[in-house]
């Protein structure tokens, strides 16, 4: 069975509501409301901290998000690229306190560090969405992310029947300093612990980069002679697998598994053969909007907003895909 999900296991015993898209009102703890926030008239800021824009996936984040707020005039969104950097991440946060803003979207470069900051905008009665990534404890007003320890336990149970039980697999993993990465490698982990004929050969963090991921399996295919299957935390890894292994000519002989299934990347990946699989990480930029104009409005939200995952493989992909449950 799969242990508390990782939303679970950051928002100790508070309720979670699975949804595919938007959300609904909740009876959860009431949420700090700032008293200017009835501005229909003047409008509203919402101050938007993005972890980096290295990685397509996020790049997507900020597209959704910025298209969903077009569709509200009295909306303005200020997006704040964080480059990788927590400290300059932390400083996005004290400056939106500082310029009052109505509300704060973040997705968390790392848990720990962005507790603190998070934690004081949201004492100082400013809501703040926690996007994709969590934070520690529940100084905010909504989480809202996929649940990735339920996409790791998924990938790792297709791997498993695409490999007949059997397989030595190197595992690349995200940021794991970051929460997603944290619940993706123990999902696949719990789905391999009854199956003694799968072996991880090797694991390391490749930092969500495609060209990390690039180098440390150009490492790996050196020291391994067989390689049945990669499981990437996330497409750009999983094609930066699939790089170095067609450099050397052994890409036919490995199955390449990635998280995030973008239509220009992984889904387009699986179209073209280079990936067996990937799996859905919505990037949940719609449903802030959604719910930031909830909250704005004075209603309560859910603490925690559970977005659906689906997976894509050649034999789904073009019927759009299929729920992770049917695994």
């Amino acid at each position: 069975m799969l242990n508390i999900s990782s939303l679970v296991r950051h928002i100790a015993l508070l309720a979670v509501v699975v949804l595919p898209a938007g959300c609904s009102c909740s009876d959860s703890d009431p949420q700090p409301v700032r008293p200017d926030v009835k501005k229909e008239e003047t409008g509203y800021t919402i101050g938007m901290s993005q972890c980096n824009l290295g990685e397509p996936w996020r790049v997507q984040m900020n597209a959704d998000i910025e298209a969903a707020a077009k569709r509200h005039p009295d909306l303005k969104v200020v997006f704040k690229d964080a480059q990788n950097d927590t400290l300059k991440q932390r400083a996005h946060v004290e400056e939106f306190v500082s310029q009052g803003v109505d509300l704060i979207i973040i997705s968390p470069k790392e848990a720990q560090p962005l507790t603190e900051p998070v934690a004081k905008a949201f004492s100082a009665g400013i809501p703040v969405i926690v996007l994709d990534r969590a934070v520690i404890g529940d100084k905010y007003t909504c989480f809202i992310g996929a649940d990735n320890e339920k996409i790791g336990l998924a990938a790792g149970k297709w791997l498993i029947k695409k490999l007949g039980g059997k397989g030595r697999i190197i595992e690349l993993k995200g940021l794991m300093t970051s929460t997603p990465a944290q619940d993706r490698h123990a999902g696949f982990r719990e789905a391999l612990i009854h199956h003694p004929g799968i072996r991880v050969l090797f694991e390391v963090d490749m930092q969500w980069l495609e060209p990390e991921a690039r180098e440390e399996m150009e490492s790996a295919l050196a020291r391994f002679e067989r390689i049945d299957a990669v499981y990437a935390h996330n497409d750009p890894g999983a094609h930066g697998a699939y790089l170095a292994a067609k450099a050397v000519g052994r890409e036919k002989d490995i199955v390449f598994v990635g998280v995030d299934a973008l239509p220009q990347e992984g889904i387009a990946y699986v179209k073209q053969g280079i990936l067996g699989a990937t799996f859905q990480y919505p990037t949940g930029g719609s449903e802030a909007i959604a719910t930031a104009l909830k909250i704005l409005g004075g209603e309560e939200v859910p603490k925690a907003i559970v977005l659906d995952s689906r997976y894509f493989t050649a034999e789904n992909v073009d019927q759009g895909g299929a729920p992770i449950e049917e695994l």
